[in-house]
């Protein structure tokens, strides 16, 4: 029976497939969503299990937050949904 070698960060790190409008700036923000859901869900690990005290859990999740925010405006993720990458409004 073949074993599959499995990659540490594959593991660590996994990574859901794409379903959306294949688009670069989305495909950049569900990675970064993603990576986002990852780090919190560590986050949330430590803090329930006395590692990390609530009050540094919450200022990290924070900034993650923050970091998403950032880059959903940078990509410019979701500012005209109605519009097609020709410029013209949907019908």
């Amino acid at each position: 029976m073949e074993k599959k070698i499995v990659d540490k960060d594959d593991f660590l790190y996994p990574r859901g497939r794409y379903y959306g409008q294949v688009k670069p700036e989305n495909l950049v923000f569900n990675a970064n969503l993603q990576e986002f859901a990852q780090r919190v869900s560590y986050i949330c690990n430590l803090e329930t299990g006395g590692k990390l005290p609530p009050e540094e859990a919450y200022e990290q999740i924070k900034v993650l937050w923050k970091q998403l925010k950032n880059t959903k405006k940078q990509l410019r993720i979701g500012e005209n949904p109605f519009q097609s990458d020709s410029g013209n409004a949907e019908e």
